[in-house]
């Protein structure tokens, strides 16, 4: 039994230790807006992301779209 809460209470305590919650201050804010931090920068990394996704899930069409491709629904 103590065994299992000494596990209970490393578990909960590694989680609030490592949960990462950060405060951006309003002038930090202008650094998370810059154009390197944004992830469709690249164009080309865009395009060959999308196609190795499609070719893999055999569908085409855009990511928003909830269907397979199978022709099921």
């Amino acid at each position: 039994m103590k065994r299992k809460l000494l596990s209970l209470l490393s578990t909960v305590g590694a989680a609030l230790v490592f949960s990462g919650c950060q405060n951006v201050e309003p002038w930090e804010k202008g650094l998370l807006a810059d154009y390197t931090m944004r992830a469709d920068r690249d164009a080309m990394h865009d395009t060959m992301s999308e196609h190795i996704y499609f070719s893999r899930e055999a569908s085409s069409g855009g990511r928003g779209v909830g269907a397979s491709g199978c022709g099921c629904n």
